[in-house]
């Protein structure tokens, strides 16, 4: 494979030796790594990774369906897709390209380069997801078994699905604006209402100085899991844009 000037033999072992994964077809790697606006530029693969990310979306889906299904015969269709969810947030995606240190292998193009595509969430997790389906039509469903089990599932066969089973939304709100190096959420009462015995909370939650939610509730544990539900369900519809 001819690597570009950006890359080097070393530094594509590196990226295998993490991934515990070496390719037989080093350019499927490439075109992995490829970024759309790299396209035109003098050491571009034969392709971008847009197409092999649609494909790892569905890869990756599978293999952790498969996964939940084995273990979670004892949970219902609802909690089976919210831990799924989770598992193939755009915010767990970028985790793993964090923990890989994908952007340092990253082909872009000048433009992206100069706005700090390499640390761009969106950039980030697409290329996890086009990775995923390299290694697959590198290597088979096996091999991208095993990259799914180490990337993924190890925790959960450690902690059991039951910890993940329990709506947590707080929770998972505080792991995505991790992810995503946003400050932490607060939750402020906005209002209470009815008599003592009764009383209905509303809250609301904040990140910055942004007013993302409020919820409601009989409690104030309540009102804050139903505001970061509603929080981490418009934030999850709203990741950053990439640089066209």
């Amino acid at each position: 494979m001819k690597l570009g000037r950006t890359k080097t033999l070393e530094q594509v072992d590196v990226l295998e030796q993490v991934l515990g994964y070496t390719f037989r077809d080093r350019s499927l790697l490439q075109q992995a790594l490829t970024h759309r606006s790299h396209r035109g530029e003098p050491d571009a693969a034969a392709g971008d990774n847009e197409r092999l990310e649609f494909f790892g979306d569905a890869i990756l889906g599978f293999l952790v369906s498969e996964e939940l299904y084995r273990l979670g015969s004892r949970l219902r269709e609802g909690t089976l897709a919210r831990i799924k969810s989770n598992l193939v947030s755009a915010a767990r995606l970028y985790a793993v390209a964090v923990q890989l240190d994908l952007g340092r292998y990253l082909w872009l193009g000048p433009g992206e380069e100069k706005t700090g595509g390499r640390h761009k969430q969106t950039i980030l997790a697409n290329a996890v997801e086009a990775l995923i389906a390299a290694v697959y039509l590198d290597g088979g469903i096996e091999a991208v078994r095993g990259l799914v089990r180490r990337l993924w599932l190890e925790e959960l066969e450690r902690s059991g699905i039951d910890s993940l089973a329990r709506a947590d939304y707080k929770s998972a709100l505080q792991e995505h604006l991790q992810a995503f190096q946003q400050p932490p959420a607060r939750y402020q009462v906005v209002s209470t209402h009815g008599p003592e015995h009764r009383k209905q909370f509303t809250i609301a939650v904040w990140v910055g100085d942004v007013r993302l939610a409020e919820g409601r509730g009989v409690s104030k544990k309540a009102a804050e899991q139903q505001a970061a539900r509603t929080a981490l369900a418009r934030l999850q519809q709203t990741l950053p844009a990439e640089t066209p």
